[in-house]
């Protein structure tokens, strides 16, 4: 009975629970506002709102990112939009972009080399002016340059901590070029180009100072925030084709310097790479005497304390365990909890476990010792060869070095170099300025531009100078008027003509294809090196079909009573060859130099003799042989005599509009006749 009860009961409870069931459903569907065929509309609206609602804020989000690139607020980019100035570039340098983005598009990666340069001299800059700017580097005492990769963003940044920009040399430095140079830039560009292929396009932009552009080769959108101690933090943007210019709404956040941001193409985002931006900087910037660190992670295993909250979730965990292992005795699990407890409380040791943590730093990539203050043993042979690239932006190896440490009345450290090939400006601009030697004070770089640091005739050397001697708290003009730069001229001078000298002669000989003009014009100008000059000069001679001589050899070969260093001057050997005024020198056994180059003679002329023996132009008169005895100087009065006649009517009659005087001659073998020109005429 009782079972039925039961029964009966529990029938009961499930209707009523079905009824209100159904009546909650009846709710529910006069809650949504339409008969149960409305309800995929309601669903599908709902749905499409939900999913307008994600797209916009979607869009709010990469609108922040944007913002985020610059680190600027909402608010402070619409200051900066609406604030910036518009400018058009400099009909030059767009020009310029379009020919070094299309001449350099397959050798993309000097960009970085470019503008760690720019960087470098920026630095050099400020720490000048703060030799006699004592406030200079009153806001960061830091010099630096830090390149970081940004890759959630696709940027590139390059910070150092220079002179910076004002906002009058941002448009004038970012935005024209002086056209002095522009066309000369074009040709060359040109012309190495078809001769040379990329690699010495992307040295000329170096040297000709325009490497800023290059940043248009990786980068869709190039900005450059800086600060000059004498004027606000502006920001200059560009997408190649104009360029704005407006004060930063962050304020002076740089205190000093330049940050060049590089929004990169889809094509370059291999430069996000850190192990690229190293390999880079240690292939082109290894030797910019600045620190230049990059932003790098690495990954550690450490030991990570627990938090209590999961030791606890663990110990009960662990007890709840035990607990269903042993039953349900409420008495003995208490108890066991309790003793664990206690044991607990005494050892009181901190849990921790093994984790990667992942941490990011400013890691320095170069060697920031200068070269020259290494002894020649520490340096290698590549060292010395990756220095020149990286300090002339230079693709090839230089043809001879020498590295030396000069005492005396003035110390100083030095390293020369000679180019493989020569300037195409050498003789273009031989009286300007030199601009190839770097003169340091202490390790602070002073200029380049000293007039007198070489001689004119040396304007292809290139190299640094380093000395603890000459004063750093004055002025450049000061500092070239002072006496000890003299000395030093005179030691860099001895010191590069004997590297000139030491060179094997394989070297040599491509040293003289490239200078010998330079040496030629020493001999005319530098009269205390005059002599050591002279053993530098090659000419062509009756001796030699194919190889060069020199002074030095041609006297080692001289006859036994020759008084005279014989030459002939012609437009070319075979000219030379077949002048009658050689005839009888050649028969007679003597050696005859062969002037083909137009600054042969007049180096010569500048050169009156060489170890005792005076030179002698067989085209002149008063040539005289040396080995004549009496018998020949009997026979050469009694044909003068003979003829005396014929000569006289030739210089009085026939030719006396033409020529001085006629005469009887020794010199000729074959030819009938010759002129001549008189000792001191041409």
């Amino acid at each position: 009975m009782s079972r039925r009860l039961l029964l009966v009961a529990l029938l009961g409870l499930l209707c009523a629970a079905g009824v209100q069931c159904e009546e909650g459903g009846d709710v529910e569907v006069e809650t949504g506002g339409g008969e149960e065929g409305d309800l995929p509309a309601v669903d599908e609206d709902l749905g499409a709102s939900r999913e307008g609602s994600r797209t916009d804020d979607e869009a709010v989000e990469r609108e922040e990112e944007a913002i985020k690139l610059d680190g600027l607020s909402v608010a402070e980019m619409k200051q900066l939009r609406d604030s910036a100035e518009k400018f058009v570039f400099q009909a030059e340098v767009n020009r310029m972009m379009k020919l070094i983005i299309n001449s350099l598009y397959r050798n993309k990666e000097i960009f970085l080399r470019e503008l760690i340069s720019n960087a470098s001299d920026a630095l050099d800059k400020i720490r000048f002016m703060s030799l006699t700017d004592k406030s200079a580097l009153s806001a960061t005492e830091e010099m630096s340059i830090k390149i970081k990769a940004d890759k959630e963003n696709n940027m590139l940044h390059i910070t150092d901590t220079g002179i910076g920009m004002t906002k009058r040399e941002l448009e004038q430095n970012l935005g024209t070029i002086a056209k002095s140079g522009t066309t000369e830039f074009f040709e060359k560009l040109d012309e190495v180009t078809a001769a040379a292929g990329e690699g010495a396009a992307s040295d000329l932009i170096g040297q000709f100072g325009v490497g800023f552009y290059s940043s248009f080769l990786v980068a869709d959108t190039v900005v450059v925030t800086s600060k000059h101690n004498k004027d606000k933090q502006y920001i200059w943007e560009s997408d190649a084709s104009e360029f704005t210019i407006a004060e930063d709404p962050r304020g002076d956040t740089l205190l000093r310097g330049t940050t060049v941001s590089l929004v990169l193409k889809e094509e370059a985002m291999e430069f996000l790479e850190p192990h690229t931006l190293k390999n880079l900087v240690q292939k082109y910037s290894q030797f910019i005497n600045f620190p230049i660190y990059l932003w790098e992670s690495k990954t550690e295993t450490v030991d990570e304390p627990i938090e209590d909250e999961e030791g606890e979730e663990e110990e009960g965990s662990s007890k709840e365990e035990e607990s269903g292992e042993e039953g349900e005795d409420d008495t003995v699990v208490e108890d066991e909890a309790s003793v664990e407890e206690e044991e607990g409380e005494e050892e009181e040791k901190p849990k921790t476990r093994k984790v990667e943590k992942t941490t990011w730093d400013w890691v320095q990539v170069n060697n920031t010792k200068p070269i020259w203050l290494r002894t020649t043993k520490e340096v290698e042979d590549e060292e010395y060869a990756e220095f020149y690239k990286a300090f002339t932006k230079d693709s090839q190896y230089p043809l001879a070095k020498t590295h030396f440490v000069a005492e005396g009345e003035v110390t100083f450290r030095s390293i020369l170099f000679v180019p493989p090939v020569a300037p195409p400006d050498m003789f273009t601009s031989y009286t300007k300025s030199s601009s190839n030697i770097k003169l340091y004070v202490r390790r602070v770089f002073i200029t380049d531009d000293f007039e007198d640091m070489l001689p004119h005739y040396l304007n292809f050397l290139r190299g640094v100078v380093d000395s603890d001697d000459l004063p750093l708290n004055v002025s450049r003009e000061t500092l070239q008027q002072h006496k000890l730069l003299k000395v030093i001229k005179k030691k860099l001078v001895r010191k590069a003509l004997d590297m000139f000298k030491k060179m094997d002669v394989e070297d040599y000989k491509k040293f003289w294809e490239q200078f010998s003009t330079n040496i030629k014009l020493g001999v005319m100008e530098d009269t205390s090196n005059k002599t050591r000059l002279a053993k530098l000069l090659r000419f062509q001679s009756s001796n030699e079909e194919s190889e060069l001589t020199s002074l030095e050899m041609y006297m080692e070969r001289m006859k036994e009573k020759q008084d005279h260093i014989y030459f002939m001057a012609a437009p070319n050997r075979v000219e030379a060859e077949a002048s009658p005024f050689v005839e009888r020198l050649l028969r007679k056994g003597y050696e005859v130099l062969y002037l083909v180059d137009p600054v042969d003679e007049y180096a010569l002329q500048n050169l009156p003799e060489f170890e005792g023996k005076k030179f002698q132009n067989v085209a002149k008169e008063g040539l005289q042989f040396g080995d004549e005895g009496e018998r020949e100087k009997e026979q050469m009065e009694e044909m003068e005599v003979l003829y005396k006649p014929l000569t006289d009517w030739l210089k009085d009659e026939a030719l006396s509009e033409h020529i001085d005087k006629a005469v009887v001659s020794n010199r000729l073998s074959d030819s009938p006749c010759a002129l001549v020109a008189s000792q001191y005429g041409w």
